[in-house]
């Protein structure tokens, strides 16, 4: 079955250039022209493989349709701008975006950095088959993208699950920035340490528990590492 990906622009030639290399390349394509119409399609089913969404979307931007996305669907996100200012870029990132691409592009572009948020979501699931850890009230299942917390799920995106599938699966370990960056983000991702500490500070304000024999600690000029007392 063709992966679907899900085109969000108000401008009718961005889709019907990729749409092009996309169904070239063996893909399924839908359209949304309006904010609204792109949280719609981006939740419906089949759901899609892939959400190309542009900031300035009529009606709904981008910005929020992606932050109200996140709280319903773990769907790969690529975010498209006319503009490059950093915080715009680090901004859409920190809220679940899995990559950012400025205008003007190339379709082969695109679809070169779909194919690879596609490999990083699908192999980040291969390199974790069948494990799942647990840290007392803490249950972390890679398989399914699903934390749980004293046996309640626990709401994330796919970049925070990997972050902590990441870090829980070498308890002790000193994990630097950029090592995290390139392994859950990938070796082309263009953002910045920031964004890890970002996803570090979510990450524990989610998973905040009374008693908890579990932490994420800061290692001060290095990165981050994952310990248990139990």
């Amino acid at each position: 079955m063709a992966q679907i990906i899900l085109i969000c622009d108000d401008d009718p030639i961005v889709h019907q250039s990729l749409s092009l290399y996309l169904e070239a390349e063996g893909f399924e394509r839908r359209s949304a022209y309006t904010g609204p119409a792109a949280l719609t399609a981006a939740t419906s089913i089949p759901a899609p493989s892939l959400v190309l969404l542009d900031i300035m979307m009529p009606e709904m931007s981008g910005m929020d349709v992606c932050k109200a996305l996140r709280k319903v669907s773990g769907v790969p996100v690529i975010m498209l701008t006319a503009r490059g200012e950093e915080f715009d870029r680090v901004m859409g990132l920190e809220l679940g975006a899995d990559d950012y691409i400025v205008k003007p592009f190339s379709p082969r572009e695109v679809i070169s950095r779909i194919k690879a948020v596609l490999r990083r979501a699908n192999g980040m699931t291969a390199e974790h088959t069948g494990k799942e850890y647990k840290f007392g009230s803490l249950e972390i299942q890679p398989d399914s993208y699903t934390v749980r917390l004293n046996d309640e799920s626990v709401q994330m995106t796919p970049r925070e699950v990997e972050l902590l599938a990441l870090l829980a699966s070498h308890p002790g370990r000193v994990f630097p920035r950029e090592t995290i960056l390139s392994q859950v983000w990938g070796y082309d991702y263009y953002g910045d340490s920031r964004t890890v500490d970002t996803h570090i500070k979510r990450l524990r304000q989610k998973l905040a528990a009374p008693d908890a024999k579990w932490q994420i600690t800061t290692v001060y000029g290095v990165g981050y590492k994952f310990e248990f007392d139990g």
